[in-house]
């Protein structure tokens, strides 16, 4: 059974920091991993994707130059490491894993979720 964990969702004011982590379990292959958001009253989107290598990753522009996505396959963690957060990063951030090494941007390609966990940046 695979599964997916995030922790190191909190409030945080304007400008500042948070690292989410996201950790796997029950699968034994480099798979892909993105993270979403979703902010209520809007539809999930894609934030960042890293490759099951770690070698590639691709962010959505609005976080470019703020988010960094990261890897660990030993210890089966992939990080998202948010700075000079914003009000409008505000949502609930979730990770997924798309069996396979290669990710996608799209909510439908992804297989496995977490349950998510509370980003709300303050001005």
């Amino acid at each position: 059974q695979v599964q997916l964990e995030e922790t190191g969702g909190g409030l945080v004011q304007a400008g500042g920091s948070l690292r989410l982590s996201c950790t796997t379990s029950g699968r034994t292959y480099a798979d892909a991993v993105g993270w979403f958001r979703q902010a209520p009253g809007k539809e999930r989107e894609f934030v960042a994707a890293i490759s099951g290598s770690g070698g590639s990753t691709r962010y959505v522009d609005s976080v470019k130059g703020r988010f960094t996505i990261s890897r660990d396959n030993a210890r089966n963690t992939v990080w998202l490491q948010m700075n000079s957060l914003k009000p409008e990063d505000t949502a609930v951030y979730y990770c997924a894993l798309k069996r396979g090494p290669y990710y996608t941007e799209l909510v439908s390609g992804y297989d496995y979720w977490g349950q998510g966990t509370q980003i709300t940046v303050s001005s």
